[in-house]
């Protein structure tokens, strides 16, 4: 380990110290729930640790409330999937309900779908969307969003390219 990278822990260190009991008060207030907001604190310093560079922080609590930020935006995410899922398995008569390790991997595929749909551009997105959940043909979306056919085409083309190299990253 580098000096530099010594330096960064020792850094980071300090920042807990000084600043880890203020970050998950604040995260208990947004979030209404101590575990979650422990959880979520705890990841924030996770991820300092995780750079490898030698840090020089002005604002202490603006940088860590901006790590925060990207972190809550996925627990948010998530909380949301879940819920979308478990109205899903309510609507369903109970022996189609799965086991939780079923109902596990079926939240990290959705996560993973969520992700993948949120590196698309947003038009591209919509498109894709009308397309694979409204089933709308590529005509019917052209006329709904005012765009050309040729536009909607390229942009399932891009979509339906990077699902396929997200299933078949070696290809």
């Amino acid at each position: 380990m580098s000096a530099a990278n010594k330096l960064a822990r020792r850094d980071i260190a300090e920042l807990y110290i000084e600043h880890h009991g203020w970050l998950q008060s604040w995260l208990r207030k947004k979030l209404g729930n101590a575990a979650d907001a422990a959880n979520l604190a705890h990841d924030t310093f996770v991820r300092l640790l995780g750079k490898q560079h030698d840090l020089e922080i002005r604002e202490p609590r603006a940088y860590l409330t901006r790590i925060v930020g990207g972190l809550l935006n996925d627990h948010w995410r998530r909380q949301a999937l879940e819920q979308a899922w478990l109205e899903t398995l309510a609507a369903q008569p109970v022996p189609l309900a799965p086991s939780p390790e079923e109902r596990c991997l079926i939240i990290e595929t959705l996560e993973e779908i969520a992700r993948l749909l949120d590196g698309l551009p947003p038009r591209t997105r919509d498109i894709f969307l009308l397309s694979q959940l409204d089933g709308l043909t590529y005509p019917q979306i052209a006329t709904q969003l005012g765009l050309t056919l040729n536009i909607v085409q390229k942009a399932m083309t891009c979509a339906v390219t990077r699902c396929y190299r997200a299933l078949y990253p070696a290809a």
